[in-house]
């Protein structure tokens, strides 16, 4: 054989080889995208038919810098308020910014809620819940109040956390002149917020605030929860366990452990419950933080608190924001919470309120 033609040769077998590793891997990559999308379908099976949407497809856990960057660009945009509520900001002592919803003809002196944003404590904005705030407030006739908050890793605790208070103790010292009364006080927030919610109706009570109802929705109260690795099934959909570990080490400034003795930074971490006000907690059985709501819920009983609990099934977190308007169960849900706030301000039956 001749020179030519062995380096021909040589270059046929080369081609050949590297042919088959490339279907090789091929083969292999298409096995793994099937077994992927396997895993995905047998998720979201669980999750209610009328809550499956193709974005469900796509998980877009935040992880790092540059997710959290990525997420917080498509968190920018503001939601639309509804009409006839009055939308003003206001500096607050000691904190940020917040917004005041006024609806029109509401009672005075009448309730106030001091509405807290989620966002894993690490992204969101009080603009985001326009449409949630203004509706809550022309729906029940009251006053809602949604502060800015400092946001980690930038700000760890107590950063957002003192924001929120500060905004607490604005809201009493304002109330008066919003129509408010300072004796009927809620608290409530989604998520992060809803964990900074229960925080900060701790603190009110520790220094003698009152508040008069806490209204949590899916809240994020136990930094414990990311120390758990088998959540069965739950947290794969929404918020997941990856995300919920890389926001509370943003928050706490440090990775989750057994031990964490700063007040307020968690609140399930409190050990007395006694004395807190009445509280509605709502959480769909398929979110990561089911265990730890349900938890608390009963540990709110035990020490003799009101506790209305909403279970929802097949709800992954947040599944509301995205479904109120058009999926008839997630509106119940919403409902349920609006009516239980209204009841927890004695605020009257829906057509007291007209």
């Amino acid at each position: 054989m001749s020179t030519s033609r062995g380096a021909t040769a040589g270059v046929a077998a080369a081609s050949a080889v590297a042919a088959t590793a490339a279907v090789s891997a091929a083969v292999s990559v298409a096995a793994t995208v099937a077994v992927s999308v396997a895993r995905r379908h047998h998720t979201l099976s669980a999750v209610a038919p009328e809550l499956r949407t193709p974005a469900l497809w796509l998980p877009r856990p935040i992880t790092g810098k540059r997710s959290l960057s990525r997420a917080r660009r498509r968190s920018r945009l503001a939601t639309d308020p509804v009409a006839g509520v009055a939308i003003t900001r206001h500096d607050v002592p000691g904190g940020r910014d917040a917004f005041v919803y006024e609806p029109p003809g509401h009672r005075r002196p009448g309730g106030a809620l001091l509405w807290i944003h989620g966002g894993g404590t690490i992204l969101g904005h009080p603009e985001s819940d326009h449409e949630l705030c203004s509706r809550i407030a022309r729906d029940l006739r009251i006053v809602v109040v949604s502060p800015r908050y400092r946001l980690a890793p930038e700000h760890p605790f107590p950063a957002g956390f003192d924001d929120c208070f500060a905004a607490l103790r604005w809201l009493h010292d304002a109330a008066p002149a919003l129509g408010g009364e300072g004796t009927r006080v809620a608290v409530g927030g989604a998520s992060a917020g809803g964990g900074l919610a229960a925080s900060v109706v701790q603190k009110a009570h520790d220094h003698g605030l009152p508040v008069a109802f806490q209204m949590l929705l899916y809240p994020m109260l136990d930094d414990r929860t990311a120390l758990v690795r088998d959540h069965r099934g739950r947290g794969r959909v929404g918020w997941t366990r990856r995300s919920n570990t890389y926001a509370w080490t943003c928050y706490l400034g440090r990775g989750p452990s057994v031990a964490e003795s700063r007040p307020y930074a968690a609140a399930a971490r409190r050990e007395d419950l006694r004395g807190l006000p009445p509280a509605w907690i709502g959480v769909g059985d398929l979110d990561l933080f089911y265990a730890e709501n349900l938890s608390y819920a009963e540990r709110l009983r035990s020490a003799g608190v009101p506790v209305d609990l909403a279970v929802e099934p097949g709800m992954y977190h947040g599944a509301d924001f995205d479904h109120h308007a058009t999926v008839p169960s997630m509106h119940a849900f919403r409902q349920g919470m609006l009516d239980a706030l209204a009841a927890g301000l004695a605020l009257g039956p829906a057509a007291e309120r007209s």
